[in-house]
């Protein structure tokens, strides 16, 4: 054995022996098919470095993240194909790292790896990391990501922050995501990944450590492909701090809604007697939904308390989170003019659904062929010329653009994300009224029910295409998407491409051609 070779089995091996040891910011994630039973029934799946979550990856900002994703799938119906999108990142001057299939790469192909390589000079808080393949993240290859800020603004009101404080909560499915007939509906609620099904009670659950008279910032993750979760830990109050890495005025609730993709920082005070309590993350659409015999559970648990389930019952949500009254930390003001439509550039996203597919503006997004990226790097700049038809839009340079979702369509609530941004919500769902002083920045935002006009702005400083999808993979994959092709005449300059990315597509393309 070589000592290259010596050295990384050792790497491995210790990863092994600490499976929840963070790496980052420069690593390699080796994505490979493994069998894991995290609520008691085994399954294959698709895994970062053979762990669910994936292992968690930090930094701090200012960082230069060097992460080369290995391909060593085999098994062909969760596909052996792959890519990784970094779910909030800006990836300014790096749109070819951002990760969706075929908007700004080809998959990478099993047998080879690919080097994303990205910096993060302004950007701190909770993010995350997952396949952006198909429904490929849905069976497994998913984990969190936290950008530290040395300097943070509101560290004097949380006294740890550090791994284990990281809860992240997932959907888990026992039919490989592809072979889901009909809805889908999860099995079971993961949380820090683990959990029980309705027809096994006796699956571990996880536990997060607290000491008395401490405070923890905790950084709550949805890891969700499909629901949405009411979270609450029994006997405390949460201090939400952050909203998809954007840093918000302290506000003290008794529970949240978060839905899949979205991340809160909240700070926990450990100030009751010691003991255990239930944390619960009830989904609004899975087989079983409740908290008997501890599903959609984990365990707060104090230190000297004694090692059992606790014996909590939930108290009423007084102050259950509302969105509007989240507030940025700095810079509040929405961009534009303070009405409707003030702004160089809105439009309005008109969704349906026929039963099988998803359109927005009558077209369903159907992936192209060719990555929109490489279209515009090869001198095709108007939208209307861009695939998929009907599905990209010219988003012009330096201008404050205005888009308002409306509510209603089929498998609502549908949580939208706009990637390369952070977006002023305007106009949140539940509310009818709009906010230009301080409404709440974030990147995934759920676009309510029938009757809600979910508006969002933001700035147009980012050259690139911009995926804007429904984060319900499974609702992504029946079309629910749209590309924003934001100033493709500066899109080539701004962002230059690796060689290794150039490769990319003629391997895919090879690769197909040996299978068909």
């Amino acid at each position: 054995m070589s000592i290259s070779s010596l050295r990384r089995a050792l790497v491995f091996l210790g990863l092994c022996s600490i499976a929840s040891a963070a790496v980052g910011p420069v690593t390699e994630l080796d994505i490979v098919n493994k069998v894991i039973a995290p609520d008691g029934v085994a399954r294959d799946t698709v895994l970062a470095d053979g762990q669910f979550p994936g292992p968690l990856i930090v930094g701090n900002k200012g960082d230069n993240f060097r992460i080369n994703v290995v391909d060593k799938l085999v098994n062909e119906t969760m596909l052996t194909a792959t890519t990784i999108h970094w779910h909030g990142m800006f990836q300014h001057t790096t749109n070819w790292a951002d990760g969706p299939a075929f908007v700004t790469q080809c998959p990478i192909t099993t047998g080879n790896d690919f080097l994303y390589n990205f910096h993060v000079p302004d950007q701190a808080g909770t993010y995350w990391y997952h396949s952006h393949l198909a429904l490929q993240y849905c069976d497994g290859l998913r984990g969190p990501l936290v950008i530290y800020d040395p300097y943070d603004p509101q560290r004097h009101l949380y006294d740890i922050d550090d791994e284990s404080t990281v809860i992240t909560l997932s959907d888990w499915y026992h039919t490989a995501a592809p072979l889901i007939a009909g809805v889908a509906r999860s099995d079971s609620t993961l949380i820090n990944g683990l959990g029980r099904w309705s027809g096994n009670a006796t699956s571990e659950l996880a536990v997060i450590n607290v000491q008395h008279g401490k405070r923890y910032r905790f950084r709550l993750v949805s890891l969700s492909c499909d629901p949405n979760y009411n979270f609450t830990i029994d006997g405390h109050t949460m201090t939400v701090i952050e909203a998809d890495g954007e840093n918000t005025k302290p506000l003290q609730v008794d529970g949240l809604q978060i839905f899949a993709a979205q991340r809160y920082s909240f700070v926990l005070n450990a100030n009751q007697p010691i003991g255990n309590y239930w944390i619960r993350a009830n989904p609004n659409n899975a087989r079983a939904t409740g908290f008997d015999q501890g599903i959609n559970s984990a365990i707060l648990r104090y230190k000297g308390a004694p090692i059992k389930e606790p014996n909590t019952t939930q108290s009423q949500i007084r102050n259950f989170l509302n969105e509007t009254n989240l507030h940025p930390l700095s810079s509040p003001r929405a961009p534009g003019l303070p009405f409707k439509g003030g702004v160089d550039y809105a439009l309005n996203l008109n969704l349906t659904f026929n039963g099988t597919e998803f359109f927005i503006n009558d077209a369903p997004f159907v992936p192209p062929s060719v990555p929109v990226l490489l279209q515009i790097l090869n001198g095709t700049l108007d939208a209307h010329d861009l695939l998929p038809p009907g599905s990209v839009y010219n988003l012009p340079p330096h201008s404050t653009i205005e888009l308002s979702i409306p509510g209603g369509v089929a498998g609502g609530p549908h949580p939208f994300h706009l990637h390369g941004h952070t977006f002023s919500v305007v106009r949140s769902a539940g509310s009818s009224h709009y906010n230009y002083i301080d409404p709440v920045r974030r990147d995934t935002v759920s676009i309510g029910l029938g009757g809600d006009n979910v508006t969002i702005r933001f700035v147009t400083d980012n050259p690139g295409p911009w995926f804007l999808h429904c984060h319900i993979d499974f609702h992504l994959q029946a079309g629910l998407a749209i590309v924003l092709a934001e100033d493709t005449r500066d899109t080539k300059l701004v962002n230059p491409v690796p060689e290794d990315w150039k490769k990319l597509c003629p391997t895919f393309e090879a690769s197909m051609n040996k299978t068909r």
